[in-house]
């Protein structure tokens, strides 16, 4: 299938899991670009994609200036190191969807304190508990919403989280405590803290994902194929 079908049928999927809930939110579709050149991410935004992530600062960089075609979101999802923090600011990212940890927050916020700017940014929850995975144990997570939505550069946004990688079944449990968070952090009206986006879902567990609340998805094999790690552009 070719990348404008294959957009077509997540879009038609998309649909068809929203009516069959009853669903009348809408749903963000964030096209994961990793390794993909800027060629291949311009046919996506032809077909329709308007939201784009990318997992690395230096592969961003070399792409997101080049392209020619309209993108009206540009996402950050990826582990997000102190010292990549100015080069990304330069991107204009209209979210940083993995902030993990009260250091890094820290450090975005003096980065921004800087040039007077603000940032939206969702927090992300290592809702696996796995040692290779980024973000705040569901334990930590309240406690680490207050604390970084004292910074005045930061706009919390929501929340983003990375399933198991195995079969998808497996992330529904996981999705189902995250939506329970997500709604819980809305009773606590915390300042500055607005519950907008659930970050959750991928290509082999977006299904599960939506239908256990989430509103936002981030792509990337299901859209482009299998990912090219040689790519230079």
């Amino acid at each position: 299938m070719t990348i404008a079908e294959n957009i077509r049928y997540l879009q038609d999927n998309i649909a068809g899991i929203l009516s069959r809930l009853g669903y009348k939110d809408e749903v963000t579709l964030v096209a994961v670009t990793k390794t993909h050149p800027v060629s291949v991410i311009e046919s996506a935004l032809q077909c329709g994609i308007e939201h784009i992530g990318e997992n690395k600062v230096q592969e961003a960089r070399k792409k997101i200036p080049l392209l020619k075609v309209p993108c009206k979101a540009f996402h950050f999802i990826g582990h997000l190191q102190s010292n990549k923090i100015n080069q990304l600011l330069q991107l204009n990212p209209f979210l940083i969807q993995s902030v993990h940890s009260l250091e890094l927050a820290e450090k975005l916020h003096s980065a921004l304190k800087k040039d007077n700017r603000t940032q939206d940014i969702l927090i992300q929850i290592n809702s696996s508990e796995e040692t290779s995975k980024n973000g705040f144990s569901f334990a930590e997570a309240k406690d680490a919403i207050w604390r970084i939505s004292s910074y005045s550069t930061l706009q919390i946004k929501g929340l983003m989280t990375i399933g198991r990688l195995a079969e998808a079944e497996v992330s529904r449990p996981l999705f189902v405590r995250m939506k329970s968070l997500f709604e819980e952090i809305k009773t606590l009206n915390i300042p500055k803290v607005e519950m907008q986006y659930l970050s959750m879902g991928m290509s082999d567990d977006y299904v599960q994902a939506l239908e256990e609340g989430s509103n936002m998805l981030r792509i990337g094999t299901a859209i482009f194929g299998e990912r090219n790690y040689g790519v230079n552009e």
